[in-house]
């Protein structure tokens, strides 16, 4: 059984963060289930203290691969590269066993920003290499904003098929009405 954690960060707030499986396997079944499948409803980059970046593909990948360790995300005019494995490097380079730890994840999660009164306000998928630095935000749909990020007087609770298909998926988790009491209050 998956059990959730609050966490506090400053200027993030409460998250209830769902850890996740972090072998190569799980984590490249899931990045391309993320951008194959959702490519069209998610904005993605990195978000730490200063700089948060929501990238929003104006296409589907063109492919996903995975060589030495790391996941490539194709999108024809650009792509970003992922460590999510082993990183070994070449003969003539190879990689030192420490860096190759730093560069690979070592944790990943999904989670759900709460609000004061405990309601969700936002949900994610975040991946973190081995000295704790964000690699990776998924900011997923939010039931009170449209794909071009407007906010709606009425809830689509829609909205969070994404966010249940990834818990259902990848921790076995049912919906929770939790989610469907969500806040109106917005922040990725």
């Amino acid at each position: 059984m998956v059990h959730s954690t609050l966490v506090t960060e400053p200027g993030n707030g409460t998250l209830e963060v769902f850890p996740l499986p972090i072998d190569t396997g799980c984590l490249h079944s899931l990045l391309t289930d993320v951008f194959q499948n959702y490519w069209d409803q998610i904005y993605f980059g990195t978000a730490v203290q200063g700089a948060v970046w929501e990238v929003r593909a104006s296409n589907a990948p063109k492919r996903i691969t995975l060589l030495d360790g790391y996941l490539t995300v194709d999108f024809g005019h650009w792509h970003f590269h992922l460590c999510i494995g082993e990183n070994k490097g070449t003969l003539r380079d190879p990689t030192s066993a420490e860096l190759a730890q730093h560069r690979r994840t070592a944790r990943a999660e999904l989670y759900r920003r709460l609000g004061e009164d405990g309601r969700p306000s936002s949900w994610g998928l975040r991946l973190f290499n081995g000295k704790g630095e964000q690699q990776l935000t998924v900011f997923l749909p939010n039931p009170y904003l449209t794909g071009e990020q407007r906010v709606l007087q009425e809830p689509r609770w829609e909205h969070l098929a994404m966010w249940d298909h990834l818990r259902k998926t990848y921790l076995g988790l049912e919906p929770e009405p939790l989610d469907r009491a969500a806040s109106k209050h917005l922040c990725g």
